[in-house]
């Protein structure tokens, strides 16, 4: 069976979604829309109008990648058509009140709203969480992962990819660190309280473009994010893992390596095993965007589960706002 997909959004991002979709078996990319006719095209058959496309299409997925200023009307609109599924890129609506309302629409149309979260499908990490409780690193104290892609100095910082980013009012944690903040629930589960300390360096943006934030759980463990779009890190292509990430456990450590690479050290020892090798380049760090749409055939096609449902992902967008709670009132945050 072969699920027809048409995309509403032909920006910077929606080109590696596009590209996914036209080239995964199970899946057949039938129609673009997008305001910009020239980017709608070069994408596959175009549409300038959403609503004109769906209605002539009639998709079995209907994937929106477009800003969050338009997904509450999108997300309304793609529901009327009865697709088999709904896609929606993050960040996930302005407002968690709009994710939570929207969220609550499908439900009760019975209709699946996946949110496109596709860090935790990169493969270093769906290669990293069995590591972390098969005792190959004996019992984990603490994960941190440095995020330094080095994007964001001077006036023109992202108004050749994604300009929109200059003028958000909440940027790292909101549209970067949203991320790892699912990525760290993927491998380890739900934090007990948070903790965040968040700064704005280039002064040319609007939101915050620094920071760190702690996610603390009842016996201990630590994963620590700590972000700066300012600086980078040695890396032949630093937007495919975005920085290095370190697990730490009392029989061991296991890293990531800017080529994608999962290395073993064990407690004592100098010398590194490699647990997954560099990754090939191909799509989005890592894959992942492939790896996400193909997660999603598996589950309409197979039965299989899919990990990123929006009535999950809201999880997420509350995690967001404790975060930036516990920034303006210098105060852990009990979840």
């Amino acid at each position: 069976m072969t699920l027809r997909v048409a995309q509403i959004g032909a920006g910077y991002f929606a080109r590696f979604q596009a590209e996914a979709w036209a080239r995964l078996p199970g899946a057949a990319l039938i129609g673009v829309a997008d305001l910009d006719a020239h980017k709608a095209a070069s994408l596959g058959p175009s549409f300038a109008d959403a609503a004109e496309m769906l209605a002539t299409l009639r998709p079995d997925i209907i994937d929106i990648a477009t800003p969050p200023t338009t997904h509450e009307a999108l997300i309304e609109l793609a529901l009327t058509h009865r697709p088999r599924a709904i896609i929606c890129q993050k960040p996930f609506c302005e407002t968690l009140a709009q994710a939570s309302r929207v969220t609550r629409l499908a439900m009760d149309a019975g209709i699946p709203l996946l949110i496109h979260e596709n860090f935790r499908f990169q493969p270093w990490y769906r290669a990293l969480k069995p590591r972390l409780t098969d005792g190959s690193i004996g019992d984990l104290h603490q994960i941190t992962f440095t995020f330094r892609p080095g994007d964001g100095q001077g006036p023109q910082a992202y108004l050749a990819r994604q300009p929109y980013f200059q003028t958000m009012p909440r940027f790292l944690i909101r549209e970067t660190g949203i991320h790892w903040v699912d990525t760290f629930r993927y491998l380890l589960g739900e934090p007990e309280a948070v903790d965040a300390d968040l700064r704005r360096m280039n002064p040319a943006i609007a939101g915050e473009d620094a920071g760190r934030f702690t996610f603390r759980y009842a016996n201990g463990l630590r994963a620590v994010f700590d972000g700066n779009r300012c600086l980078d890190f040695p890396s032949d292509d630093p937007r495919l893992t975005f920085g290095t990430l370190l697990a730490e456990g009392t029989g061991g450590a296991i890293r990531l390596a800017a080529d994608g690479a999962l290395l073993l050290r064990r407690v004592g020892e100098a010398a590194e095993e490699t647990l997954l090798p560099p990754t090939p380049p191909r799509g989005f760090a890592g894959d992942c965007v492939a790896a996400f749409q193909a997660h999603v055939i598996a589950g309409l096609t197979e039965g299989a589960t899919i990990e990123t449902h929006a009535s999950a992902y809201l999880r997420n967008l509350e995690i967001e706002e404790a975060l930036y709670r516990a920034d303006a009132t210098e105060q852990v945050v009990r979840l």
